[in-house]
């Protein structure tokens, strides 16, 4: 009879031990869910004459209208910095 309980109180740790397993994973998971970027993103095909090229950080930036852009095979994309 004690090894019968012994056996049922093994299954029942086992049990307890998957479901916060489980539980434990869906919230790791659950925070780590990429968000989908619904922005509108403005693309200019050529810049103005009097735009001014500027580096942050060691790379290029494109800025008029107090706006500053980046460069890409497209045109050029705006940036918040």
């Amino acid at each position: 009879m004690s090894y019968e309980y012994n056996i049922k109180s093994f299954d029942m740790k086992n049990t307890i031990q998957l479901l916060v397993l489980i539980f434990t994973f869906s919230i790791i998971t659950s925070c780590a869910t990429r968000q989908p970027n619904h922005k509108r993103i403005t693309v200019v095909k050529v810049a103005p004459r009097g735009h001014k090229i500027v580096q942050i950080k060691g790379k290029r930036y494109y800025k008029w209208n107090n706006t500053h852009y980046r460069k890409t095979r497209k045109g050029y994309v705006t940036v918040r910095l």
